[in-house]
């Protein structure tokens, strides 16, 4: 989690909502990182854990992340929760709970939806606080 919030904090030097995630390999291995990137790139699909998926896949050279963990600040949205199940990856940790667009739980929990083919593990409120804080500061600064 030190690494998804260290990303977070790359994304509000940028001017992006402070939101960072990393995917491990199966070992634990850190195969990808990613921040929001919306404001830096114009592209609204640019959230991080999706920028981790893409990067992930390409350094496994498969889109099928079976055996990764993702590890996100903030819990993901519909998109991500998504494209995380699409990845096929097998566990998503993350930090502080969004209760106005989560969709691991908070929301909705798009994860852990028994119609969908593959549902993560899903581990929730690792490192909420620090989570939390990275978000509050940057919008108190705005």
């Amino acid at each position: 989690m030190r690494l998804a919030l260290d990303e977070a904090e790359a994304a509000a030097g940028g001017g992006d909502v402070p939101v960072g995630a990393v995917v491990l390999s199966a070992s634990g291995a850190l195969l990808a990182a990613g921040h929001n990137e919306r404001e830096a790139t114009g592209d609204p699909t640019a959230h991080a854990e999706v920028l981790a998926l893409r990067r992930a896949a390409a350094a496994l050279g498969e889109w099928r992340l079976t055996g990764c963990t993702l590890v996100v600040t903030l819990e993901p949205c519909t998109m991500c929760a998504g494209a995380l199940v699409q990845s096929r990856i097998d566990r998503v940790v993350y930090g502080a709970r969004d209760e106005k667009a989560g969709a691991a739980g908070s929301l909705w929990d798009v994860l852990r939806d028994r119609r969908l083919n593959h549902r993560p593990e899903v581990i929730a409120g690792v490192c909420a606080e620090a989570g939390a804080e990275v978000l509050s500061r940057f919008f108190r600064e705005r």
